[in-house]
C-alpha cells in the first residue's frame, strides 16, 4: 500500500485543485450573461440553422479525428520504443519498422482517397 502512497497522493491534489478551480470561477467570476456568452462556441462560425431533427454533419470532421486519432497513436507507441531501443535490438527495430509500415499504408490510402484535401 505504501507503494501506492505518492499517486494517492498527486490524485487527491488534482481532485482537490479541479474542485477549488471550479468553487472559486463560480464565487468570483463576473455574473454578466448575454446572448452570445450563453451560445454554443463555434471557433468564431456563425451558426447556422439546423433543420428539426438535426440535421447532417460534415463527415470530413470525423475523417479528420479519426486521422489525428491514428497519427497520435502512432506517436503514443513510438516513445517507449525510441526509450527502449538498446534493450529490444534487433526484435524492436524489426517489430517499429512493421508498424510504421502499416500506419504508412493506411496513410498512403488515405492520401490517394483525397482524405487530406481540405476543400
Amino acid at each position: 500500500m505504501e507503494l501506492y502512497t505518492p499517486v494517492l497522493a498527486l490524485a487527491l491534489l488534482a481532485a482537490g485543485f479541479a474542485i477549488f478551480s471550479i468553487v472559486m470561477s463560480a464565487l468570483v467570476g463576473p455574473k454578466r450573461y448575454n446572448r452570445a456568452k450563453l451560445d454554443s462556441y463555434e471557433c468564431g462560425i456563425e451558426p447556422t440553422p439546423q433543420p428539426v431533427g438535426g440535421g447532417r454533419f460534415p463527415v470530413k470532421y470525423y475523417i479528420t479525428a479519426m486521422l489525428f486519432i491514428v497519427f497520435d497513436i502512432e506517436i503514443i507507441f513510438l516513445y517507449p520504443w525510441a526509450v527502449h531501443f538498446d534493450a529490444m535490438a534487433f526484435f524492436g527495430l524489426v517489430e517499429m519498422v512493421v508498424f510504421i509500415a502499416t500506419v504508412f499504408v493506411a496513410y498512403a490510402y488515405v492520401w490517394k482517397r483525397g482524405g487530406l484535401e481540405w476543400d
